[in-house]
């Protein structure tokens, strides 16, 4: 199971991580950056999914549904 992980870092900036777990274990940790601003840390958190997401098979092809 993998989720985002969000804290505050030593100069006061909110830090965003990719955690693994396995049998209620951290077993890998990636560090997607940090942020000091809103903006910047939606960009992170939207990084941090896309990490997420990157290896899963979408569950439907919405690309048959648009309309050219």
């Amino acid at each position: 199971m993998a989720y985002i992980r969000k804290f505050k870092t030593t100069s006061g900036a909110t830090g965003v991580q990719v955690c693994y777990k396995e049998q209620g274990r951290v077993t890998k940790t990636i560090h997607v950056g940090s942020a000091s601003s809103e903006t910047a840390l939606k960009k992170l958190l939207q990084k941090a999914q896309g990490i997420i997401d990157g290896d899963k098979k979408p569950l439907f092809d919405l690309n048959k549904y648009v309309k050219k």
